[in-house]
């Protein structure tokens, strides 16, 4: 076994220019390269024109095949000292083969953020019920957590939700927020000012549930009532993978105009004075935020798109859930200099505080090398997780190879 190797294995191949969560695999891949070790990505899925060139970084890339005993070749040929999967729903697939060829690697998840949280809050938002935690995503997600020797948070209240609402033990939760580059005065010199910029922005992945809802509430509630007060502004929006429904939504005669996707989101956003983002559900840190944050634009949203970003700092602009308080705020902001410049130092402060690369990346280092060497206590003082383990290895594998062998006799006739 290579200790100083790390797979892992991806849900997709990493689209750091259209999602968050290509953004947040590719940081993780660069911090592991940062310490020297080997990199492989694996994935079931088809490469699309938007794929990051890994290579091209020095990570090696495996195609892999659901429900194949050619996984198991290539896990046995590379030994990985870590194995990362990248959402629950790859260790559900690939974990029992993981801990049957390689027993010894450490099993990390990387749940980018908790699907189970964002899965209930969507389900009580569309249904005006209460909030329910405890659905059968949570009992498949907690399951995968309890698995695994350590997961990565995104996000501190998810943190605090595992811990006391499914007892989650803290020795099997890592608290890793993205990592980003410092925001020095040499970056931030290069900003547009204020009266460079011109109107408003929004964008997001409208694959997400939650951007396409966002980009809804703008277009009935927001938008209008910003309209009338600035009858010349426009809205921006951008985002990848733009449905039909989402380019129908575009109209000159509003000024509210749809975009598509931009080749680079931060330099998309930071030609705008305001982005405008209110988030209805959802979970996680929100990447559009963080965007708006290091482009030096200030931002309104709700307590839900705000959720664990900035502690006890400042925002970086307004959270308010009202819709007239949202567009108060707004168009305060796009008027008010001296109020947006300060929205605008904020961000820098939070970005600096509570997302630095260098505060993070090597005590998350540190922490990993001092689970490996004691790995075995861990795993006994996690004994439900073994147990878990122990059942998913026998369930599950023999489903799957159940699936292999159907597949075998479809391609021999």
């Amino acid at each position: 076994m290579d200790k100083k190797s790390v797979l892992i294995i991806g849900l997709v191949w990493p689209e750091p220019l259209s999602s968050a969560a290509g953004t947040r695999i590719l940081q993780l891949i660069n911090l592991f390269l940062s310490a020297s070790y080997k990199v492989f990505f694996a994935s079931a899925a088809s490469k699309s024109e938007f794929s990051y060139a890994l290579q091209e970084i020095a990570v090696t890339e495996q195609e892999i095949r659901l429900n194949d005993n050619s996984f198991n070749i290539f896990l046995k040929d590379i030994q990985p000292g870590i194995v990362l999967f990248d959402r629950f729903v790859m260790e559900e697939q690939y974990g029992w083969r993981v801990q049957q060829e390689c027993p010894d690697a450490m099993r990390m998840l990387d749940t980018e953020d908790l699907h189970c949280l964002r899965y209930a809050r969507q389900e009580a938002f569309k249904t005006s019920k209460p909030l329910n935690l405890f659905t059968d995503m949570a009992k498949r997600e907690i399951a995968s957590i309890l698995r695994c020797d350590l997961s990565l948070l995104i996000s501190e209240t998810e943190m605090n939700i595992l811990q006391e609402q499914f007892h989650v033990e803290r020795s099997l939760i890592y608290y890793l927020p993205f990592l980003e580059d410092e925001l020095t005065e040499k970056n931030t010199r290069r900003w547009k000012g204020f009266d460079e910029r011109e109107g408003f922005v929004f964008i997001g992945n409208y694959l997400h549930e939650p951007n396409w809802n966002t980009l809804q509430v703008l277009k009935t509630e927001i938008w209008p009532v910003l309209r009338k007060r600035l009858p010349a502004a426009i809205l921006h929006i951008y985002g990848a993978y733009p449905s039909q429904k989402v380019m129908q939504l575009h109209n000159p005669k509003e000024n509210f105009l749809v975009q598509g996707r931009a080749k680079d989101a931060r330099e998309a956003v930071s030609a705008h004075k305001v982005l405008l983002a209110p988030i209805q559900f959802g979970a996680g840190v929100k990447g559009k935020l963080i965007d708006a944050m290091q482009a030096g634009t200030p931002a309104v949203t709700s307590t839900t798109g705000a959720e664990a970003m900035r502690g006890d700092l400042d925002w970086n602009g307004a959270i308010t859930d009202d819709p007239e308080a949202f567009s108060d705020q707004a168009l305060k902001l796009y008027q008010d200099k001296s109020y947006w410049l300060q929205a605008q130092q904020n961000g820098i402060q939070i970005i600096n505080k509570r997302y630095g690369k260098a505060t993070f990346g090597p005590s998350f280092l540190e922490a990993i090398k001092a689970l490996a060497a004691d790995l075995t206590l861990h795993r006994n003082r996690n004994f439900i997780g073994q147990i878990l383990q122990y059942h998913t290895l026998n369930s599950t594998r023999y489903m799957s190879m159940w699936i292999e062998e159907k597949n075998k006799s479809q391609k021999a006739s």
